[in-house]
Formats: structure tokens, sequence, C-alpha cells
């Protein structure tokens, strides 16, 4: 009970999901529904660039746009060997995987002013891997007051910016850091 108010006060009542017109998602579901293959191998040979959301390609791996971003920057790095977990690869692509990552965290920074990250890789359909096949590690950005927590609170998630606006900044960003050593 408020003891402003006087009135009971229910936390626990259950929640409606919201919906947002967000049509440009449509294209992607039809476009992976009929894909044949591997999501990521479908990808290792196309050109960097915003047509293939690729914002860098390594001799090993590639850093490429989420389509369904948890935020906007949401990228993932992905080994060019298409094996189910970080086990299966080598020292190689392991190192590159980790250095590709700190580049994403350095293009992010200076790109969205990111305060924080997530950095996962969800091995198997039980960790809730979406391409099961195919390991990859996935960077997210995170600022003190988000709203990213809409989605468990009010089960919607905002993405204010178009993918394409996106892979601009980051590729701007991405190119504008110096040389790894």
């Amino acid at each position: 009970m408020s003891s402003r108010t006087g009135r009971v006060l229910c936390y626990n009542r259950p929640r409606v999901m919201k919906q947002l017109w967000s049509p440009w998602r449509m294209a992607y579901i039809e476009e992976r529904n009929t894909e044949g293959g591997c999501l990521f191998c479908n990808r290792r040979e196309e050109a960097p660039g915003p047509a293939s959301l690729i914002l860098h390609r390594g001799p090993l791996a590639f850093v490429i746009l989420n389509r369904y971003p948890y935020t906007n920057g949401h990228v993932m790095v992905v080994p060019n060997a298409h094996v189910p977990s970080l086990e299966d690869l080598d020292s190689a692509t392991l190192a590159e995987l980790m250095v590709l990552a700190r580049r994403g965290l350095r293009a992010l920074r200076q790109a969205y002013g990111a305060e924080a990250f997530n950095l996962g890789v969800n091995i198997g359909a039980p960790a809730g891997a979406g391409v099961v096949d195919h390991v990859h590690l996935h960077v997210v950005p995170r600022w003190a007051g988000d709203t990213n927590f809409m989605a468990t609170t009010a089960a919607t998630r905002v993405i204010p910016e178009d993918l394409e606006q996106t892979f601009l900044r980051l590729s701007q960003a991405w190119r504008a850091l110096p040389a790894e050593d």
C-alpha cells in the first residue's frame, strides 16, 4: 500500500506486449526463411559495405551488424570457420576474434559514446544460440539509464536508428581508429 495515496500497488500484474511498427524487419524474416545454408557462411564472400552490413573482414574472421540488434551498434564477430563452439577454433582465430572485439569496443565508444558493454557467446540452442552451428561473439554497447530494460519491464525494445545509419556511423569510427598493434 502506498503511504501517500492509501492505494494498494500491484507490481506483479502480467504485462502485455506492446506493438511497435517496424516494417523493415519483414524483409529479413522472409529472406532468412528462404535462405539456404549457414547465415554466416553465406556472408563470408560478401564485400564489406552497407548492403552486407559487414564492417570489417580480417583473414580469419569478420565483423557484421546484427539485423536483430538488442540496441544500436550491436555487432557480431564471426570466425570464417564453420564450427559450433569456441573450443573448435584454432588459437590464431581465437586471437583474431578478441582483437576484432577490442576494435569493436573502441569504435562503439567513439561512434556512440558507449559507457559499458555486454560481450557474449551463445553456444548451443539451450543457451540461446540463433545460429547454432556457427559460433560468433556478440558485442553490445550499453549506457547508464538506457532503455534496454524495457524488454524485461515493458516487453518492448527501442531501436531509434536505422541499420544503414548505424553502419555508416560505425564504419567511419572503425576507419578512424589507429591500426591494431
